[in-house]
């Protein structure tokens, strides 16, 4: 199976050459290149936007150039859309971009339907869907020839999120052990949307410190108890339980920015957060 791009020529180039050279500015430069900077970090989950480039490409790029970035990748990410089971996982094929095909990681897919019953095989809920699509445009230039497992979430519950977070961190520890690769564990997400600047900047700070402080319950809480329409909250709270269950520590506040820094327009705004989980 090949899923088709979804949101080619709208969120990013149509063209390939034009895309490289986007990925590659909001990734800081050419990627083959070493860069006089401080080495990758190597993270066991992170945060990413997902809106169109010009608004939020800056800020995931900063994350991925930022990460030293594996060779497997499990992307979750929100349901924007009302069609498919509410927990899908495609297990095999690939996703084209511009740029290429990205081929799905079948073994580690299978794996994670195995650990967690509650996933099901949907192509309906990824067909339409932008938020794992944007991010691949970015490992097809930083990490050529990576192969991922996509997860769209459509559920807020907690515990059901919290099962798929000890899932995914079962089989990240038994891929770990058994073949020493690691994988990174991609939460796609954007934060407050179409209130005031102040106010989504307000929201957003609340939430990156529950974030920050590796709180999956303390997010789940705060974004239902302020109303905070961070779209993709659901992801972030799974992979906030996987990677504090494989030991990460060290969470770090990347990048930041709202819509209204490109559109101008300070009273409906997109937040921003690009957030390393070490």
């Amino acid at each position: 199976m090949i899923r088709e791009p979804a949101v080619a020529g709208r969120f990013y180039p149509r063209e390939r050459a034009q895309l490289e050279r986007d990925v590659r500015r909001h990734l800081g430069g050419d990627t083959t290149k070493t860069k006089a900077t401080t080495a990758p970090v190597r993270a066991l989950g992170c945060i990413v936007p997902h809106a169109g480039y010009m608004y939020s490409g800056g800020v995931a790029g900063a994350v991925f150039a930022k990460l030293e970035l594996p060779r497997k990748f499990i992307i979750l990410c929100p349901r924007h859309y009302p069609q498919g089971a509410p927990l899908a996982i495609l297990s095999e094929g690939t996703w084209r971009t511009p740029l290429g095909e990205a081929a799905i990681d079948e073994p580690l897919a299978r794996a994670l339907v195995h650990a967690c019953p509650l996933l099901r095989e949907d192509a309906a809920a990824h067909a339409p869907e932008h938020a794992i699509e944007v991010e691949l445009p970015f490992l097809q230039v930083a990490a050529p020839g990576f192969q991922f497992v996509p997860i769209s979430l459509g559920t807020d519950r907690l515990p059901v999120l919290e099962d798929v977070g000890r899932a995914i961190a079962g089989v990240v520890a038994a891929q770990v052990e058994a073949q020493r690769e690691p994988v990174l564990i991609v939460a796609s997400s954007d934060m407050n949307h179409y209130e005031s600047d102040e106010v989504t900047r307000q929201k957003d700070a609340r939430a990156i410190d529950r974030i920050l402080a590796l709180d999956a319950r303390g997010l789940h809480e705060l974004v239902r108890r302020e109303n905070i329409s961070m779209c993709g909250y659901g992801p972030a709270v799974a992979m906030l339980v996987a990677a504090k269950q494989l030991g990460a520590s060290k969470p770090e506040l990347v990048g930041y920015a709202t819509s209204a820094e490109v559109s101008g327009d300070y009273e409906r705004v997109v937040g921003y957060a690009g957030i390393a989980v070490v």
